[in-house]
C-alpha cells in the first residue's frame, strides 16, 4: 500500500512542508529511516535524526523550527506521537479489513453472524454462536456452543472461546488466549484425592477489551467471571474463576489473579504480580511489579514488595534492606562490647 504526503496530510489535518506528491510504503523508526518510509518526531531527543533521516515523509509538531537543512518532506501537525497512532490504527484498518469465508471450516447450522465477516480456514464455530457485524477472526480459531461476539471483533490465529461466553463490541482477543476454560475447582476427600468441582458458570467480557497472547480466563463456578469495559490484559496472564475486573484496569504480562477477587476502576498492576483469590482491591491502584498481594486493598493505594507494603513504605523500609548486613555487623560489635564490659 502506497499513501502520498497529501493524503497523509488529509487524514491528519496536517500541513505539507515539501513534495506533496512523495510516496511512502512503510514506517520507520526516525533514525533507521529509509527512502519510501514514513517516521515521525515526537521526542526532542531524537531532533538530531530529522536532519540525517532517509525516511521519505516525516510527521513533526508544529512548533518545530529546524535549525539545519531538512530532506524530508514534513507534516506539521498538533501532536505528532498522536497524530503517528491516529495513523498506525488507520494503517492497522486498512490491513486486517478482509472479509469472507475461507475453506475449509466448520459453522454450524444455527450460527449466525452479521456482514463483513472474516472467517480463516480451519476455524469452528459451534451450535447457537452469534457473531455482530464486522468481524475478523483469523485461521484455526475455535468458537464453542452458544457464544456470544459482539460488532468490530478481532480474534487472531488460534484462539478459543468456550461455550457460554459474551464478547463486546470492539474487543481484540490475540493468539492463544483461551477464554471460558475450566476454573481450578477440586475438592479434597478424607483420603486427600481430590475430586472435580463442576464449573458451569461463564466469562463475560464488555466492550473495548484487549486481550494479549497466551492469556488465560477461566469461567466462573457459578454466575460469570467479568471483564469490564475498556480493560487491557497484557501476555500470559492469568485470571482466575468468578474474578471481576473493574473498567479501565491494565494489567502487564505474566500476572496472576485467584479465585473471587475483586479488581476496582482504573487500576494498573504491574508485571509478574501475584494476587490471592477472595480480597476486594479497590479504584484507581497501583501495583509495582513482581508485588504479592494477600489482603484487602483500599482506593488510590500504592503498592510494592511481596508481601506488598505500600509504596512509600517500602521505600523507606529498602533503604534499611540493603543496609541489613551492616546493621548486624555494628550490633555484634556492639553486642560483643557490652559482654566484654
Amino acid at each position: 500500500m502506497k499513501f502520498t504526503a497529501t493524503q497523509i496530510a488529509g487524514l491528519l489535518e496536517g500541513e505539507i512542508e515539501g513534495n506533496a506528491d512523495a510516496e511512502v510504503s512503510k514506517l520507520a523508526k526516525i533514525e533507521e529511516g529509509t527512502e519510501g518510509s514514513l517516521t515521525f518526531l515526537a521526542n526532542p531527543k531524537y531532533t538530531s535524526y530529522i536532519y540525517s533521516t532517509q525516511a521519505t515523509i516525516t510527521i513533526v509538531n508544529k512548533d518545530f523550527v529546524a535549525e539545519n537543512k531538512v530532506e524530508t518532506t514534513l507534516i506539521r501537525v498538533d501532536d505528532a506521537y498522536k497524530a503517528f497512532s491516529k495513523l498506525l490504527e488507520y494503517y492497522n484498518q486498512v490491513k486486517m479489513n478482509k472479509t469472507g469465508i475461507e475453506e475449509p471450516v466448520f459453522v454450524s447450522e444455527s450460527a449466525a453472524y452479521g456482514e463483513n465477516l472474516y472467517l480463516g480456514a480451519f476455524s469452528y464455530l459451534g451450535d447457537n454462536v452469534k457473531i455482530g457485524d464486522n468481524a475478523t477472526i483469523y485461521p484455526n480459531v475455535y468458537i464453542g456452543n452458544n457464544v456470544t461476539i459482539g460488532d468490530n471483533v478481532i480474534i487472531f490465529a488460534g484462539a478459543k472461546v468456550y461455550s457460554e461466553t459474551i464478547i463486546g463490541n470492539n474487543c481484540v482477543i490475540n493468539s492463544g488466549v483461551i477464554v471460558g476454560a475450566d476454573g481450578f475447582g477440586f475438592t479434597p476427600d478424607e483420603n486427600g484425592e481430590y475430586s472435580k468441582v463442576p464449573q458451569t458458570g461463564n466469562v463475560i467480557i464488555e466492550d473495548n477489551v484487549d486481550l494479549g497472547a497466551g492469556t488465560t480466563i477461566d469461567r466462573a463456578t457459578l454466575g460469570a467471571t467479568i471483564i469490564r469495559k475498556g480493560v487491557k490484559l497484557d501476555n500470559q496472564i492469568q485470571i482466575a474463576h468468578n474474578v471481576e475486573i473493574g473498567e479501565h484496569t491494565v494489567i502487564a504480562a505474566q500476572s496472576g489473579v485467584a479465585g473471587s477477587t475483586k479488581i476496582g476502576k482504573n487500576c494498573v498492576i504491574g508485571g509478574q504480580v501475584g494476587i490471592v483469590g477472595h480480597i476486594t482491591i479497590g479504584n484507581n491502584v497501583r501495583i509495582q511489579a513482581q508485588s504479592g498481594i494477600g489482603r484487602n486493598v483500599k482506593d488510590n493505594e500504592a503498592l510494592q514488595g511481596s508481601p506488598a507494603l505500600s509504596y512509600g513504605g517500602f521505600n523507606k523500609s529498602y533503604v534499611h534492606f540493603k543496609n541489613l548486613p551492616e546493621i548486624i555487623q555494628r550490633f555484634n560489635t556492639f553486642e560483643k562490647k557490652i559482654d566484654n564490659d
